[in-house]
């Protein structure tokens, strides 16, 4: 494919609309998302959030885009509570299992990194760690300085907002929210004493007796702030302004809106020319909390694991699931959702199979192959709009399964032009594989279980008790149980 970054519009969050996306450099695009923090399990909401990331970053390549991808490891600075006072959540769960805080590090890292490859998920071109680039960050703070937009005291340095705003900044640029209303918002915290406004923010902390990880620095012996290492990061590997930066709703403020404010701090007038952020996931319509038991890790997806869960997941059909809702849209994971996209995913693989065995039979001018393609591309030129692509993919489902059944002729061009735009769309651009032969047989079972099922409804309807028994002793002497209930019968395997 070549460029069309004149047709491709993506929703800019700190305008608040969708914009023609022109990169910085033609044929170049530069993206930075924030990382995980790599202190425990990943989060199954940071898991769609990086996979939607995944789906924009294989669509700018297919586009034609030189795509420098650039996605964090926070392994340091990350205060619990996301607060300016406290212990880093690494050297917490360090201190907590009595080992390094770098053994957190590489174990979560390797956790993180495994599960992103199960979802099929691209790595970055550059994964850079907060802690390799602590000599940045003490550059960056000097400059700040320099500039009389931050301030040392006690060994801490914070960033400050209110000379910020005197010299023409604006905090709260893209949030939306105002300074007055912040501070309105904001108690007055023990600990904060030190600081001259209560949003002020931490870009060096001084460190306490006991504090794990810590470094030397022009203020004494501390470590960085959270927001720090994003802006270092980005615009090192990405330059003074970039074209994308991506991460979750929940990073829009604080964390998004102070590295805007450091980037400006040193010079750049618009550090970013695309704010993009991935809404978040729930569970059985609640948000996910481990206090609740309100929550679920990736591998008991697959595993089928929880109690959540009637059985588990292939994770081709996870990501399926995930390309269902808009990245900007709430994403509400249960069980029946999943269930119902897999049967969605295994109906779509099913017709690509036939499609694999199809003969030409002659072309079909009802088939408007053309036109299916622009409604596809379209719709991921509208801020990569996924689940309009996958309604536009299903609508070849019906000329495949008339073609294999001969009543409708398609033709070897035909056939090849749809194999082509499935391999497109579906595998490289969505990042969805086709299941196994382990799969596709349950999708079988599934589909004569239907049958059987809607046969037994019609003997019970026409009260032949013995045909209707028949069929229910039958399959129990296989292992299959069923269940006969108000809305109807469902069957489940013996283990």
């Amino acid at each position: 494919m070549t460029a069309r970054e004149h047709r491709l519009h993506v929703y800019n969050s700190h305008s608040g609309q969708k914009e023609a996306f022109v990169p910085l450099s033609k044929g170049h695009v530069g993206l930075y998302v924030c990382g995980p923090t790599v202190y425990s399990d990943v989060h199954l909401g940071n898991v769609r959030t990086f996979t939607s990331f995944d789906v924009i970053y294989r669509y700018l390549m297919h586009l034609g885009f030189k795509v420098r991808y650039v996605r964090n490891i926070t392994d340091a600075g990350h205060l619990v509570d996301d607060a300016d006072e406290g212990e880093d959540k690494i050297a917490k769960k360090a201190r907590l299992e009595a080992i390094e805080p770098m053994e957190v590090v590489q174990r979560y890292t390797v956790g993180f990194r495994e599960v992103m490859s199960i979802f099929n998920a691209l790595p970055p071109s550059i994964e850079p760690t907060a802690t390799g680039h602590i000599m940045e960050q003490i550059e960056m703070i000097q400059k700040i300085i320099q500039n009389g937009l931050a301030y040392e005291v006690n060994g801490s340095v914070y960033f400050d907002v209110d000379a910020y705003g005197q010299k023409g900044g604006s905090y709260g640029e893209l949030s939306g929210r105002k300074t007055d209303e912040l501070l309105h918002n904001t108690r007055a915290l023990e600990g904060q004493s030190e600081k001259r406004n209560p949003l002020d923010f931490a870009l060096w902390k001084k460190a306490v007796d006991g504090h794990l990880m810590r470094w030397s620095s022009p203020w004494g012996v501390g470590f960085p702030g959270w927001h720090l290492e994003c802006s270092v990061m980005s615009t090192k590997y990405l330059g003074d302004e970039f074209d994308i930066h991506g991460g979750g709703m929940d990073l829009k403020f604080p964390h998004h809106e102070c590295e805007i404010a450091q980037c400006k701090a040193v010079g750049t007038d618009r550090p970013v020319r695309y704010w993009m952020h991935g809404n978040m996931l729930t569970l059985n319509g609640k948000r996910m909390s481990k206090s609740t038991g309100n929550t679920i890790l990736p591998n008991e997806l697959f595993s089928g694991d929880s109690p959540h869960l009637s059985k588990g997941y292939a994770p081709s059909a996870v990501r399926f699931f995930m390309m269902q809702a808009h990245y900007r849209s709430v994403l509400d994971l249960s069980d029946d959702a999943l269930s119902a996209s897999e049967k969605g995913y295994l109906r779509l693989m099913q017709a690509w199979e036939r499609l694999d065995r199809l003969a030409a039979s002659g072309s079909n001018k009802e088939v408007d192959l053309d036109g299916w393609m622009e409604r596809a591309y379209g719709a991921l030129d509208d801020d990569f709009n996924t689940p309009i692509l996958i309604s536009v993919l299903f609508e070849a489902v019906p000329w495949i399964n008339r073609a294999a059944e001969g009543k409708q002729s398609m033709s070897q061009e035909q056939i090849d032009r749809i194999q082509q735009a499935f391999h497109w769309f579906v595998i490289d651009i969505m990042g969805i594989q086709r299941p196994d032969s382990s799969e596709q047989g349950e999708d079988r079972l599934e589909q004569v279980m239907d049958v059987l099922l809607e046969l037994r409804r019609g003997a019970r309807i026409e009260k032949n008790w013995s045909l209707s028994d028949a069929i229910r002793d039958r399959l129990q002497a296989i292992g299959i149980e069923l269940h006969d209930g108000a809305e109807g019968s469902s069957w489940t395997m013996k283990q």
